[in-house]
This record gives C-alpha cells, structure tokens and sequence, in this order.
C-alpha cells in the first residue's frame, strides 16, 4: 500500500515495450480552473488491474481510489472501465501544479498536465470611501487597492460612465509567489471635480473577467456662498425694506451675523433682517456674514435710498480784506444726485453751481449772507449759510434827513458798517469835539450791533438854531474813513405841508361844484368870495432861504462832505465825529 506523499518517481516512465495491452485511453491535460470551482483531471487505463497512482508535482496523493489524505480529492470512474478520474472540489490556490496519472505495475504513466488556478482579486477598497471630502479649490487623489489576485488584477476608473486616463500602478507579488496586489492612483485637478460625483474604481483578471467595483462619492467643502438681496430698491427714507441672506455651505451653515457701517446688529439673527431705512443706509453697508465649520464669508450691500440734501462739509464764514479773494466750500449728499447753487442773501444771481463760491478782488459791498443750497429733484432742498465780513474803510449808511419837534428831545442817528470795528469813538460839534458822553446839550452814545455801530447824538431841548445846523457823521479805522452830512427838520413843518395841500384840493372840488350851478347862484357866491378877500389882503407869508441858490443843495452836500474830511484828515486818534454848520434860514411874517 501506498501512503499519501510516501512516493516521488523520478526519471523517464520505464519502457512499455512488450506491455502493449497497457494504453491510456484518457490522459490529463492542461486546465485552468478559477479558484473555489471543481474541476477533473481525466485518467483512463484499457487492460490494466494494477495499482494506480495520482502524482501532483512528484508527490504520490494516493493509490487507487484512496485520497483520505487530500478531503478535498475524490478518484471518480467506473473501476471495471479502468478510469481513475481525479476530482478537485472548491479549488485553491494550492491545487496549482503539474499532476500525472500512474500505472504502477505496468510503468506506465500519463504525459503531466498543469492545472492552473486563477485567483480573483479580493473586492477593490478606495481609501476614505464612501465619502471622501476635501476642500474646494483643492485637488484629489484616490486611491484603490485590488489586492490577493492570480494573475495582478487590472485597474481602471469610470466617472459618468467614461474611463478616466492618467492613473499611475504598482503591483505587489505576494509570499505565496504566486498572487499580487495591484494600487492605482488617480489625480484629478481641481477643476475637474464637482461636489456629489461618483467615481467607481474597476477591478479585472482573468479569474474576474467582468471585474469587481468600489465607488466613492466627491464630497467637495466650501466655505457659505453667499448672496444678500434688498428688496426693494430703490426706496424713500423712512420706508421698510427687507434683507435676504441666502446661502450655500457644506458643512451646513452654523449661524448668521448682521452688521450695519461695522456696528452689530443684535436684534438679527436669521437669514432675514427688515428695518425702516434712513438715509444712512446710502453710505453705510448692511453685511451679513454666514458661518459653517470651516470659517464665515461675509457680504455687504448699500441700500439705494432716496434722501433729500445733508452737509457732508459745513461751510465756513470768512473774513478777507478788500481786493483778497474769498473761497467758500460746501459739500452735500442726497440721493438721486443734487444740484449745488450759491446766491448772495437777498439777490438772486446764481454765483456757483459747484461745491466752490469763489469771488475775485472782494470790495466791501460783496459782504454779506451767503447761501450754498442743494436741491434732490422731488425729494427735497437744504441751505447752509455763511457770513463774509470784508476788511475796509467804514461805510456810512444813515438818512440825510432827519426830523426831530422844536422843543422836544431830539435824535440824529448814525449808521456804521466797520470791519474791523473802531476801537475808540468820538463825537464833535464843529469847531470842538466830544468824547462819548455828555457836553451841555448834548450826549452821544454808541451801541454796537451784529451789523455794525449806532452812534446817537442827542439835544435836550431843540431851539431854532438846531434847524439851521448841518451836522456831519465821520468815521475811521485802519483802512480808510467815510463821511456822510445830515440836516435836521421840524416835523411841525411837514405837517403845515400836508395841511396846505389838503385845503387846495379841497378849493378845487370847491370850483368843480360852483361850476356846475346855475348863473344867478355863481355870481352871488362870486361876489361875496370878493368881499372875503379883500378884507384879508395885508396878510402875507413869505418863506426866505438865505442861501438863494436851492438848486445848488445837492453839490453844497458834496462840498460841505469834502470840506468835512478835510477838517478831520487828522483827528486826535479820532475815529468817529459829529459836526455842525450853521445855514442861513429865517421865516418872516408881514
């Protein structure tokens, strides 16, 4: 008997000359057989009784129909035919090998034959599969591992069902010498990847024809894609206006954020903020930011709101001297977009439409208000006003004329406009003059105003010869001086005046009336307004003016002025006087 593994043949199978009845009528031959299926190695032998022997790479696995010692082997066939067919149930991997069938008695043996057995690669593994996430803007590598086959599997990667070029392998030959592992990589570049895509890594041999599959999934993450609406726009300050923040994040969005000009919006805490707008909404930013795992994304938008004018410069007032120029600024905001206009206060000459009133050479009478308005069509309008106050001689504004009643206080006023103001006043009466304060009849006061100086020359008790005075109102400063020449009148005088010319007309209506009576009515009316008027006839007013050239007046007005600057040329550090000439007037009765 023959023990499992107990024999080794070695050398040529003897000669069978003479052994003609002993003939293989079946013999093995090579196969290939997958791992983990039966397969059968045919062996069998006409005119033969003897032992026969299976041998696997010179090892004996058993005689005849015995193969106790291999669980997995089975000797099949009809034993009166001759076949010793040999069984392989669920082959290995260690089935591989050269096998023979054997005629011990005869020295007979079969040609080997090399069973071979295939070994399908083990399910493929993608490293990080399911999922495998990265960040966007990044690019991926994946990786897949098709491990333990016979022949090393084969590779490949299909995204949407078209293979994808450009992996890189490398095969492993395993300590069994007889399997490999095979490792592909696939890059991907960043622009070729979009979030949720499948990738599927295919794994073949010839054991696995129609290859075996792992699929991973592109999770791409993204800091929140944000966009912020305003709705609606544009719109009227005052009015309610909805924010939206609508945003895409992987990994999900954590908590929003408000903001409005950098200052937190405590109140907001959704992905929706409603607010009435002010005009500060134009130039402030609302911004939301959106939070995820991976950090915040933070947008802003101005809100278009109609807004009348607001200063974003104030102007200033200024003070230049005569013949410097003088530059204002403004500077508004409104939206739609304004129009700037600069007036002088109480004209309406357009000076400017720009954010700059510039005025050339300025002469004294160009002080004054000054007005920068901007105007928002059907919105609304706003001013800002500023002063220029020019340096110069003083200006005399007062009446040449002024009224006072005899025997009463009288009052001569004197108006002055001085930039810069005087620092020292005085009053005269020609030939002397007056510090304020009282002389005699006389007390001169002086108030200052916002527009300028008051001096005040007041008589205490008027006599006739005030009437016939001309007084004179001086004044100096750095720059220069100015005169102006004031005469004084009875007001009782004015009012005979009025009394006269109401008496004429009444005579006139009178005539019309005598006109329209009958002849015998207007001569008896006429002949005693006869008797009337020769009973007064020597009374007679006469008004005599010494100065006989009245036409003159007004160039007497200039002498008298220019006589006036003359005589004060050089005052005592004076720099406001009154004067006073005498004019020859006198009323007589006869």
């Amino acid at each position: 008997s023959f023990a499992p593994h107990s024999i080794r043949l070695q050398g040529e199978p003897p000669s069978t000359s003479g052994r003609s009845s002993v003939v293989f009528i079946q013999q093995p031959h090579d196969l290939v057989v997958v791992a983990g299926q039966p397969v059968t190695l045919p062996c069998s032998i006409t005119g033969y009784h003897g032992m026969v022997l299976w041998v696997k790479d010179g090892l004996a696995l058993g005689v005849n129909r015995d193969m106790s010692g291999y669980p997995r082997y089975d000797v099949i066939g009809d034993h009166s035919k001759g076949e010793y067919h040999l069984l392989i149930q669920r082959t290995e991997l260690t089935d591989d090998g050269s096998f023979e069938c054997q005629a011990i008695q005869a020295a007979t043996r079969s040609r080997p034959a090399r069973l071979t057995v295939l070994v399908p690669p083990d399910d493929p593994v993608i490293i990080g599969a399911p999922v495998v996430s990265l960040r966007a803007g990044n690019s991926l590598n994946l990786t897949c591992h098709a491990n333990n086959a016979k022949p090393a599997a084969s590779i490949i990667w299909i995204r949407n069902g078209e293979v994808l070029n450009g992996a890189a392998y490398t095969k492993t030959l395993l300590r069994d010498g007889r399997r490999e592992s095979t490792v592909s990589t696939l890059h991907i570049s960043a622009s070729n990847i979009e979030n949720g895509q499948q990738i599927t890594c295919r794994a073949s041999n010839k054991a696995a024809p129609n290859g075996k599959e792992a699929t991973v999934t592109i999770d791409i993450q993204h800091f929140p894609l944000v966009n912020l609406s305003v709705e609606p726009q544009p719109v009227l300050e005052g009015n309610l206006v909805k924010f939206h923040c609508a945003a895409k994040a992987n990994p999900p969005v954590t908590h929003y954020r408000w903001a409005k000009g950098g200052s937190m919006i405590t109140d907001a805490t959704g992905d929706t903020y409603e607010v009435l707008v002010d005009h500060s909404f134009f130039t402030e930013p609302v911004s939301c930011e959106v939070t995820n795992a991976l950090g915040n994304t933070n947008i802003s938008r101005n809100v278009d709101v109609y807004f009348g004018p607001r200063l974003a410069a104030e102007p200033q007032s200024l003070q230049v001297d005569r013949g410097s120029d003088a530059v204002f600024s403004c500077a508004w905001i409104g939206n739609p977009s304004l129009t700037i206009v600069w007036m002088k206060r109480g004209h309406g000459v357009v000076l400017s439409n720009e954010n700059t009133l510039t005025l050339k050479a300025v002469r004294q009478e160009d002080a004054g208000k000054y007005v920068c308005r901007a105007v928002v069509p059907r919105v609304g309008v706003g001013e800002k006003e500023v002063t220029l106050t020019v340096n110069g001689p003083p200006t005399i504004s007062s009446t040449q004329t002024q009224q006072a009643l005899y025997g009463e206080k009288g009052q001569i006023k004197c108006f002055i406009r001085s930039t810069p103001p005087p620092d020292r006043i005085v009053s005269s009466i020609y030939p002397s003059m007056l510090e304020s304060g009282t002389s005699g009849r006389y007390t001169v006061e002086t108030v200052s105003t916002e527009d300028g100086v008051i001096s005040t020359l007041t008589m205490s008790n008027i006599v006739p010869a005030d009437f016939q005075t001309i007084y004179n109102c001086t004044a100096w400063n750095s720059f220069g001086s100015d005169t102006e020449i004031i005469r004084l009148k009875e007001q009782g005088s004015l009012r005979l005046a009025v009394i006269i010319g109401v008496a004429v007309g009444a005579f006139l209506a009178l005539i019309v009336l005598i006109g329209t009576l009958g002849a015998f009515c207007c001569a008896r009316l006429q002949r005693n307004l006869k008797g009337v008027v020769s009973a007064k006839n020597d009374i007679r007013v006469e008004i005599v003016h010494k100065d006989h050239n009245a036409a003159r007046e007004p160039e007497d007005h200039g002498n008298m002025k220019q006589m006036m600057v003359s005589w004060h040329s050089k005052p005592p550090s004076s720099l406001f006087s009154l004067t006073s000439f005498t004019s020859g007037l006198s009323i007589r009765l006869g």
